[in-house]
């Protein structure tokens, strides 16, 4: 697919990895939807961007709120082609702590959020995906999710976000078998160490001690590189059913 022909919806759209994928659909003449959390900057965000853009406030793993969101995006822009899953949370804390064992709610809240989260929006955006045309390719829409290196590497204190991380991966391969009878590809991206706001909160020795573990390139990686790669996903119609490590070929240590 062509991006300059495609509606997106872009989840964790207002910031992050988010916001660079948002404005590369829109940079590259698409038309993007934002889905975040009411009271997140999507709606100045959008208003930046112009009429190519549009706020849907919503919650990943509600999903009324989620439907809702679709339908005014197809309203607005008559369809959707494209789905990128960016929301998330990232809680760091042991499985056993001075205070005791880690809260099973938190737990519990990051997977929510991340895998079913992610998995909410996928089932929705397919089954709206699945009314489009094909194109000549006979696909009908492209779905992109977000993993991370802790899939793979997770960390001391990542028991909670390395499995709900791990669980986008594993999805990745059957959803896009289950999609394919109806033209949607599936795909998911580890980011490794990226320089998002989150990391901006961070002292600037921290910040170089992460990007000092990144063997080549070591520097944290841009959200602008995370937003190319989602494009050429959704222009190279023969990525289905991977995950692909964005990462400068970092492992991830212990701590």
């Amino acid at each position: 697919m062509n991006v300059a022909e495609t509606v997106a919806l872009v989840t964790g759209g207002a910031s992050g990895l988010g916001e660079a994928t948002v404005r590369m659909v829109v940079d590259a003449g698409g038309r993007a939807a934002i889905l975040d959390r009411p009271g997140s900057p999507g709606e100045t965000l959008a208003r930046d961007l112009g009429e190519r853009a549009l706020f849907v406030p919503a919650d990943v793993t509600s999903a009324d709120d989620v439907d809702r969101a679709i339908s005014r995006v197809v309203e607005r822009f008559g369809t959707l082609h494209v789905a990128v899953n960016c929301a998330g949370v990232g809680v760091a804390m042991r499985t056993i702590t001075k205070q005791g064992p880690m809260s099973l709610d938190l737990f519990a809240k990051v997977i929510a959020i991340n895998l079913t989260g992610t998995f909410n929006v996928i089932r929705l955006t397919a089954a709206q995906m699945a009314r489009n045309a094909p194109n000549a390719e006979g696909e009908r829409g492209v779905i992109v999710n977000t993993a991370s290196a802790a899939a793979f590497d997770g960390q001391i204190g990542q028991a909670a976000y390395a499995a709900s991380k791990g669980g986008v991966v594993s999805l990745t391969l059957p959803v896009a078998r289950d999609l394919a009878s109806v033209g949607v590809r599936v795909m998911t991206i580890a980011p490794g160490t990226f320089d998002t706001p989150m990391l901006a909160m961070l002292p600037e020795e921290h910040r170089q001690a992460l990007a000092a573990q990144i063997p080549f390139p070591s520097r944290l990686g841009q959200p602008a590189e995370f937003a190319g790669l989602v494009r050429h996903i959704v222009e190279n119609p023969y990525l289905n059913g991977e995950t692909i490590r964005l990462d400068g070929s970092l492992r991830m240590p212990p701590r």
